[in-house]
């Protein structure tokens, strides 16, 4: 029985990848110290795994921004608008490889940035391969290889780790009409054979293929591909031993096909699916090895070995044991590094932690639950079993995570709390007379550069080095600076700037009951963006008013309106390591009512337009269509619930940002939000024709510039967005905003772009043929 991991968090224990990135960008360091820090992290975690006894330890699973760019580059997927960055500007491979991700502005160059959207069903962000009508492919980055080498000369050999061509293909995104990608296949299966080769040349024993598209909805066209594909893969390159990895979700009618494949291996994730393990062994050649994805790769509790022992010993039924391979659900690219980092027990309490695993835990899971299943009575691992039974008890009988009180709300809940008073046609009306708003009126999404300084603040009033009185006069210095400046630029709603605060959803979870927090639990968002995911443990109720008191001081300043701005129950729940004891429908309902007692507080403190931000909603939605239902039904209640304790007058936004919208606008219709800012501008407006042919009723403002990059555009770039706006949604519904939050942009930037973007909407209000009245 071989124990394998399929991928190890690449952003260091102490995020030293994020640093050492940001440090290149603003050519504060150079390549060689940035290839080194690659180089560190990899060697590592190679060595943590090789002794921590993980037969398979995975490589090519390190990336310096994104796994799907890297395969991009791989394969030479590059958008010909930066091929002058490498025939013109003679950059090294890395400087094109971060131009595709974040754009490119230098040089007298001035390239937009790639698309970027969600992975799946997670809060990682990939960027999203472009393809055109009989594209070619080669082999651009030898990266697969170089770091297969790198590991051997460290006397580790690995396995390394492809992203499948049929699921890059489907991740991709044409750019041109008439063609599916999916018909590129035969262009691409040829590079693919030629990386297998030269690792096949290199002595790699096993190689792993994820093709996560096999736990999804697919099309015939789309299962005859990986027949051809893994067909040919077997012809040309026999004596590789290849797993396919899939993963989020179950095979269920892709079972036949995952089985049929001529594979070595077969991964499921037994996590999110554990139902599909009778299935899968019914079925499963006999010279097929099955891996048991039991360690869960997306969450941080510990893992329930007699849960897991009972999986394995019901396998070991139907497989040889040489024939079983245990390892977790997914990547652990989803979980925080090391929990042996939390040492501040005001932060974590001894009690919750001794409920976790973070990834170096997880490793030592997966290798503690060979030896169990080998010998369950042997010395050295028999305490180590009782031991973890004793914690999964102390955490089910605990007295901290049910309280009553919570149960009883929720009990209480009727139809009226997820109904607004009015229809929007009503609201709207009233709206325009209590705000007094422009045509096409300008605002931004919430959050302003937080700067060094900003941060130093907060850390130095955890560290008691700031009193309380001496951190609130500094963030009213720099919130009413804000203000002013956004006076100034002409702005028409204002925020007052989320300076106080950490992250969008932590910042909510602090002041939460039922929430824990980690100082260390960093996870990957996208590129060099860690977010640190609170852990909701228990039940959750909000315990004083947790955004009034900066919100209402801003609007103190200013005769302008200054939004509200919270986040909303989904998005809280999604970007969380969320309790698995109950339905996460109820816990997110328990987060809608906490929500909806902050948005009444808010009203009643003069706050005529609030924001409640769900980037999540799409994000949570299920794999497979036949769940999305049940999932959307909840989902929408929920931000209704949170939304609807207010007067008509009083205006409700909400945000959401890459996301595709066409599969699931109606029920972002059911929302209700008076107004919806989304992210547009990497799309080019692409995605408003969902809410043009929906004839989505309400306001829209689609962003006019993207935020993740740090590229400026120019004003007329900005009004040709407004004007393709325009084309699809009408005047009088419009708003004019960026992509997302502001926070990790820089001020000199942020002042340049949002002043830019206050004059394009000048200059379309300017018009002679529009009227006010239009």
């Amino acid at each position: 029985m071989l124990t394998h991991n399929l991928g190890y968090p690449r952003i260091g224990s102490k995020r030293q990848l994020k640093k050492a990135s940001e440090a290149y960008w603003a050519k504060k360091s150079t390549l060689r110290e940035l290839l080194q820090t690659g180089a560190d992290i990899r060697e590592t975690n190679w060595k943590l795994q090789l002794e921590a006894g993980i037969d398979l330890i995975p490589s090519n699973d390190f990336s310096f921004y994104d796994q799907v760019l890297d395969m991009s580059l791989t394969v030479g997927a590059i958008p010909e608008r930066y091929h002058t960055i490498v025939t013109d500007q003679k950059k090294p491979e890395l400087d094109l490889y971060f131009a595709m991700a974040r754009g490119y502005q230098n040089d007298g160059l001035d390239i937009i940035a790639m698309e970027m959207t969600k992975w799946f069903d997670t809060n990682y962000h990939y960027i999203v391969p472009e393809f055109k009508k009989d594209q070619t492919f080669k082999l651009f980055s030898k990266k697969i290889l170089d770091e297969f080498k790198e590991a051997k000369r460290l006397g580790i050999h690995t396995k390394p780790v492809l992203l499948g061509p049929v699921s890059f293909l489907l991740l991709g995104k044409e750019k041109e009409s008439g063609f599916h990608r999916i018909s590129l296949i035969k262009n691409l299966l040829p590079v693919y054979i030629d990386i297998l080769e030269k690792l096949e040349n290199l002595d790699a024993t096993w190689v792993q293929i994820d093709e996560p598209f096999l736990t999804m909805d697919l099309s015939e066209d789309e299962k005859e591909t990986f027949k051809y594909v893994y067909g040919e893969i077997k012809k040309v390159c026999p004596s590789i031993k290849t797993i396919l990895t899939t993963y989020f979700g179950g095979l269920k009618d892709n079972l036949a096909l995952a089985t049929s494949l001529p594979v070595c291996a077969l991964h499921v994730d037994l996590v999110r699916s554990p139902e599909q393990l009778d299935p899968v062994l019914k079925v499963i050649p006999e010279n097929m090895s099955l891996s048991l994805g039991l360690i869960d790769g997306r969450n941080i509790w510990k893992n329930d070995f007699e849960a897991s022992l009972k999986l394995i010993e019901h396998a070991k039924k139907s497989k040889k044991e040489n024939r079983l391979l245990i390892g977790p659900s997914c990547s652990l690219l989803h979980s925080p590094c090391d929990l042996d980092e939390e040492k501040n027990e005001d932060s974590l309490s001894i009690e919750i932690k001794n409920w976790l695993a973070f990834s170096k835990q997880k490793i030592n899971e997966i290798t503690i639950l060979k030896q169990l299943s080998l010998d369950k009575e042997n010395d050295l691992v028999a305490p180590i079993f009782e031991k973890n039974q004793e914690t999964i008890r102390s955490k089910i009988s605990s007295p901290i995570i049910h309280k009553p009180v919570v149960g009883d709300a929720l009990k209480g809940l009727t139809e009226n709390h997820s109904k607004r008073k009015s229809t929007f046609s009503v609201r709207q009306k009233l709206q325009r007379d209590n705000l007094n708003l422009p045509l096409f009126p300008t605002t931004t999404i919430g959050s302003f550069p937080q700067t060094k300084e900003v941060r130093q603040w907060r850390a130095q009033l955890k560290k008691g080095v700031l009193t309380q009185n001496q951190y609130d006069e500094l963030i009213s210095k720099e919130t009413e600076a804000a203000i002013k400046w956004q006076e100034e630029i002409g702005l028409d709603v204002l925020v007052h700037g989320e300076f106080e605060r950490n992250d969008m959803v932590e910042y909510f979870g602090e002041q939460l009951d039922g929430f824990a927090f980690t100082q260390n639990g960093w996870v990957q968002s996208y590129g060099s963006r860690c977010v640190k995911p609170p852990i909701i443990y228990g039940d959750v109720s909000r315990i004083e008013a947790m955004t009034v008191k900066w919100i209402a001081f801003a609007q103190s300043l200013t005769s302008k309106n200054v939004k509200g701005m919270l986040t909303g129950p989904v998005t809280i729940l999604q970007w969380s390591f969320v309790r698995n004891d109950q339905a996460r429908s109820v816990t997110c309902q328990q987060i809608a009512l906490a929500i909806r007692e902050e948005v009444k507080d808010l009203e009643n403190a003069g706050i005529k337009v609030i924001q409640i931000d769900e980037p999540a909603l799409r994000e949570g939605l299920p794999l497979r269509q036949s769940d999305w239902d049940d999932y959307l039904k909840w989902a929408v209640e929920s931000f209704r619930i949170a939304a609807s304790g207010v007067q008509d007058k009083t205006q409700i936004h909400t945000h959401m940002c890459y996301s595709e919208f066409n599969d699931i606008i109606e029920h972002i219709a059911a929302m209700d939000a008076d107004v919806i800012t989304i992210e547009c501008s990497r799309s080019q407006m692409e995605l408003l024709d969902a809410f043009a042919e929906f004839k989505y009723p309400n306001e829209i403002g689609p962003g006019v510039y993207d935020i993740h990059s740090p590229r400026v555009p120019s004003i007329d770039e900005m009004v040709n967005l407004i004007k393709k706006a325009r084309a699809v949604i009408p005047d009088q519904l419009l708003w004019i905003n960026p992509d997302c939050g502001l926070k990790t942009r820089g001020w000199e930037e942020t002042d340049d772009a949002l002043k830019k973007m206050v004059l394009a909407a000048k200059s379309l209000r300017e018009e002679p043929e529009l009227s006010l009245t239009n």
